[in-house]
């Protein structure tokens, strides 16, 4: 499977969750739905997060332009056909 821009799983699914983040919902919401599902813990969450933000996906906690496209490849990626 090809690996989007060197992002890995966790990222990917991160830049996901982020896309399609409820009205109200902050990072660190999305941070503790993640480990709650066994993704990853707040801690890894919380690296990842700021990976994405170095990496220019995510600034102020929203997707960049960047951001969006990967994460619409994930998106894509994950659909179930």
């Amino acid at each position: 499977m090809e690996n989007y821009g060197g992002l890995d799983l966790n990222e990917r699914v991160f830049l996901l969750g982020v896309l399609t983040q409820k009205e109200g919902q902050t990072i660190r919401d999305l941070i503790l739905a993640l480990s709650n599902t066994g993704m990853f813990t707040p801690k890894e969450g919380k690296r990842i997060r700021k990976e994405l933000e170095a990496g220019g996906y995510l600034q102020e906690g929203k997707l960049t332009v960047k951001g969006m496209i990967a994460a619409k490849r994930a998106e894509s990626e994950f659909r179930l056909s």
